[in-house]
């Protein structure tokens, strides 16, 4: 495209949304999700919502409600109804907090357990065919750009780094511009 920077990585100022890296990013996330989805619910009869519930009980059981919202990334509503549908089907338990009898400690049934331990194999082989894709210093490279890449993306999601000034990624104040007249 004429104008445009060759490499998406460039500093162009010509960059489109497609060649920005959180987009790319974010694109690459939801395509392995939609995967994920498509997969457990053939093989396993659960949500990516119900996937994350399921894996994180079955790996840090009990957890609290909350835990499991903020561990999970999903709003607590959302978490909530995930979870309500779990315990319908009998896959988890609810049982009263041990430190705060208004809070609910959740953990996998045994048939919870199950589901769980055939999820996880299904990850492993999915994870498996990603790494099969890179080289072991791909795959370390891959792993300490994706930390650097949190790092900053945690720094930027802190308001007070707007406000004092602290994202050196934030561009400054565009002037005010004067409507035209005709």
């Amino acid at each position: 495209m004429p104008g445009r920077s060759a490499s998406p990585l460039g500093a162009s100022q010509d960059k489109t949304i497609k060649d920005l890296l959180s987009y790319r990013i974010h694109r690459l996330a939801n395509t392995l999700s939609q995967g994920a989805a498509r997969r457990y619910k053939v093989e396993f009869d659960v949500s990516l919502m119900e996937w994350r519930m399921l894996a994180l009980l079955g790996d840090f059981a009990p957890m609290t409600l909350k835990q499991l919202a903020l561990e999970s990334g999903l709003d607590k509503s959302l978490a909530s109804r995930a979870i309500s549908g779990l315990v319908e089907r009998r896959l988890v338990l609810r049982t009263p907090g041990t430190n705060d009898a208004r809070e609910v400690s959740l953990r996998l049934s045994a048939s919870g357990r199950r589901v769980y331990e055939g999820l996880m194999r299904s990850a492993r082989a999915r994870d498996a065919a990603f790494n099969a894709a890179l080289s072991p210093a791909e795959i370390a490279a891959l792993d300490s750009l994706l930390e650097k890449l949190m790092r900053v993306a945690r720094q930027q999601a802190q308001p007070e780094a707007w406000e004092t000034g602290q994202d050196k990624a934030r561009p400054a104040r565009a002037a005010k511009v004067a409507p035209e007249v005709e």
